[in-house]
């Protein structure tokens, strides 16, 4: 049933990165008899060699083992490899091992720098800078063997002649995050060298049902064509209520500002852009192997397709701000062809809330997906937190009444123990919350549930009674699965786990995962809005959203003095803490001793003067530059 590549495109699976002076050289030591590749430490000039050339240095080469090549990246004046350096063998994909990238490491091809004006050296500094976060960027995974960028369904779909194409060839571009990087040596044609990686996540488990040993993979494929980080929303101390960075102050990247220009707090990418796709898209297949039999089951995740915003703000919570109301209907319909292309039928579960901002954003997505719906088609929403509240999510059953006709009528992918395709997925469950991270991950862990009993009784395995809760180590381990799932999207995309992640663990909510709530849901509030810049604008150009240009304008940033040195909002939130904390203590004694009321007074007002003069003097307390150009 799953082939693989013809094996004159087989990728090398491990090589020695030689550190000469002048160039590195990659060779080949996986028993293969191909070519090394040179590349030029002056300029990123590639080219094949048959041997290992002669040091005519004093100082011996370093050498070191890597097992593939993540791709190049082109800068101001130098070019940077990308390789992986360390690598976990996690498990198979329809029988094929699947790697995840444990560690990775760029190597500067940056020579030409040394005959570079100085403020162009400066730049190239700071935007290689940003590449130290390439080194740390989780989630990633690649197969020698299989595109794992392709669900079950569509690999099998392949035509022969296609089959034995390269695999980064076969691969979805909406799920190959080194695409960019990697053109460089497709225009090399460097085949063997050339490794589809994907992010996201790969999970799987071995249980018991009865004597039987079922086997459950589960996989998320994170798009990168409008790849961004959340903007977090939630739960924060109330004196977060006043606005320490005026709004005014931050800029929109539209494409259209200056190429560098200051920006207080950023924003991240939420909703469509013009084409349709969408921030946080992600496919989720669930695969069961069980006596021969493989069944697959695909779902995905995708921010609310119309042109929306948040600016953060450090408000308690940031507005939505819709964008061109006019051009919502197109967008929708662009992003919903897209999935019927891809997938059949659409099903989108819409589940923010129905007041306030989230109110705002679902009535125009409900008017908007008026102009697309039909049989092909359907939108429903269902309010997550109004029914199922913070602790109630068995109520979920309510939402799968509604939706179990289009669960059954789609169906899923089956194959029996011949290798015989006995069931094709027809349809797609598109589900959404404000950032597709929670109310998503608990609603898709139940739709994926669902699925699974109705794919084991359909081979026999499950009585029309029997259910996954039956089976309690088989029950435990599902549960994990998912949770495991969530956690690994909510992290890439939000820096923290998921939140309501202790249902999907254990069933039910727990004191210790409501206390690991808050907690998560402080640090991403701190994340998102004080470290996430430099990490977004990383991501920019690693995938080639943003292109960096000897020829474009860039405005020197002015050398921070004085205050501006060491000023920074961490530090201006100490402060206010210990102002309050502080003049709450002096309070406490007011009724032994009353010149207390004079120190709470004293404290209490440093404190709102500190909140009055950042205020005053946002910019000081403004993350680094950021990238501004989009990928022209």
């Amino acid at each position: 049933m799953m082939e693989k590549a013809d094996p004159s495109q087989k990728l090398y699976t491990r090589m020695r990165l030689w550190e000469f002076p002048d160039q590195y050289v990659i060779e080949p030591t996986c028993g293969s008899t191909g070519s090394c590749l040179a590349i030029s430490r002056v300029d990123g000039s590639m080219n094949l060699i048959d041997d290992i050339p002669q040091s005519t240095s004093v100082r011996v080469p370093k050498i070191q083992t890597i097992f593939g090549v993540i791709g190049i990246l082109k800068l101001l004046a130098g070019s940077y490899l990308l390789v992986i350096t360390g690598r976990e063998h996690v498990g198979s994909y329809m029988g094929l091992p699947i790697f995840k990238v444990s560690s990775l490491k760029v190597f500067p091809c940056d020579h030409s720098l040394k005959n570079t004006p100085l403020e162009q050296k400066r730049m190239e500094t700071e935007f290689s800078g940003l590449l130290g976060i390439a080194e740390r960027t989780p989630g990633l995974y690649f197969s020698y063997d299989v595109n794992i960028t392709l669900s079950a369904q569509r690999l099998h779909s392949l035509g022969d002649e296609s089959k034995l194409l390269p695999l980064w060839r076969q691969a979805d571009p909406r799920f190959l995050w080194n695409n960019y990087m990697l053109e460089v040596l497709i225009e090399n044609k460097l085949d063997p060298y050339l490794l589809p990686v994907m992010q996201g996540t790969f999970q799987n488990f071995q249980a018991a049902i009865g004597k039987e040993i079922i086997d459950v993979t589960l996989i998320a494929r994170r798009c990168t064509r409008r790849t961004g980080i959340e903007i977090f929303t939630g739960l924060f101390f109330w004196f977060i209520y006043f606005e320490l960075v005026p709004v005014s102050w931050c800029e929109e990247l539209d494409g259209h500002s200056s190429s560098y220009s200051w920006t207080c707090t950023r924003m991240w990418r939420r909703g469509a852009d013009s084409d349709g796709y969408v921030a946080n898209f992600v496919e989720s297949e669930q695969i069961m192997q069980l006596n021969g039999h493989i069944a697959s089951f695909v779902q995905v995740r995708g921010s609310i397709p119309i042109l929306w915003e948040q600016i953060v703000d450090l408000t308690y919570k940031p507005k939505f701000e819709i964008m061109r109301n006019e051009e919502a209907p197109r967008v929708l319909e662009r992003h919903f062809l897209d999935l019927r292309k891809k997938y059949g039928n659409v099903l989108a579960i819409d589940l923010v809330n129905k007041h306030g901002g989230e109110g705002r954003l679902s009535e125009k997505f409900a008017s908007a997906v008026q102009h697309v719906a039909s049989d092909d088609v359907r939108y429903l929403h269902f309010d997550f937190h109004r029914i199922c509240g913070h602790v109630h999510f068995g109520r979920l059953s309510i939402l799968y009444d509604q939706i179990e006709d289009f669960i059954v009528k789609n169906r899923y992918l089956l194959f029996n123990e011949k290798g015989g395709k006995v069931e094709e997925q027809l349809g797609v469950v598109r589900t959404n919350c404000i950032d597709c991270l929670d109310r998503t991950n608990v609603t898709q862990s139940m739709i994926g549930r669902k699925m699974m009993e109705f794919q084991l009784r359909r081979i026999g395995v499950f009585d029309a009674e029997e259910t996954i809760s039956s089976h309690p180590n088989f029950d435990e381990n599902f549960k994990i699965l998912w949770a495991n799932h969530g956690d690994d999207v909510s992290i890439q995309y939000s820096g923290t786990p998921a939140l309501k992640g202790d249902f999907v663990r254990y069933g039910r909510r727990t004191v210790q995962g409501i206390l690991n709530d808050g907690y998560n849901a402080l640090a991403r509030y701190y994340l998102n809005n004080f470290c996430d810049g430099t990490k977004q604008d990383a991501i920019d150009l690693l995938q080639g959203h943003y292109i960096v240009s000897v020829s474009r304008e860039v405005t020197p940033t002015s050398q921070k003095g004085g205050l501006e040195a060491v000023a920074s909002f961490p530090l201006a939130l100490l402060l206010v803490l210990t102002g309050f904390f502080l003049t709450i203590m002096s309070l406490s004694q007011v009724r032994y001793d009353y010149r207390h009321v004079f120190f709470s007074t004293v404290w209490a007002s440093m404190s709102v003067g500190i909140v009055a003069y950042v205020r005053a003097n946002g910019r000081v307390f403004c993350n680094r530059p950021r990238l501004h150009k989009p990928r022209s």
